[in-house]
């Protein structure tokens, strides 16, 4: 069975640590992907990712290699995301950090999908606002 994937690469001018920390402690998430998040960033810890009472996920933690990646198995969402995974791969470059962004494993190339690359390169824009400026977009103003 063949699947889809999404792709995303961003220049973030700052250390891997600060960029790590962004894409995998929950207290940094909140300023620019879910309204609430918890968990730990170890293998095999599970997170919760809190957008609205409809919309209350859980994933896994698959990967964590501090300040290199962290990745994350859906498990509890909607049918389109479960079973799908997403991660942040960070690779360290003259002056910042390569983010090498993907969420692979869509049984279908259909709306969902396509709202949910368009939502990622919005998200992640943000990301780079956040860590680059401290700018916080408040939560209802996110794609």
């Amino acid at each position: 069975m063949s699947t889809f994937s999404i792709y995303h690469d961003v220049f973030i001018k700052a250390s891997v640590n600060k960029v790590f920390d962004a894409v995998a402690i929950p207290d940094h998430l909140i300023n620019w992907w879910p309204l609430k998040c918890s968990g730990i960033p170890k293998k095999g810890e599970e997170y919760n990712f809190y957008f609205a009472p409809e919309y209350d996920w859980y994933g896994r933690v698959s990967a964590c290699d501090p300040h290199k990646s962290f990745h994350i198995m859906m498990t509890k969402s909607d049918d389109d995301w479960n079973g799908t995974s997403f991660g942040f791969d960070l690779e360290e470059i003259k002056d910042g950090v390569q983010l090498k962004f993907w969420h692979k494993g869509w049984p279908k190339c259909n709306d969902e999908f396509r709202q949910s690359s368009f939502c990622w390169a919005m998200l992640l824009s943000g990301l780079k606002n956040y860590i680059e400026k401290g700018i916080i977009i408040p939560f209802h103003e996110r794609e």
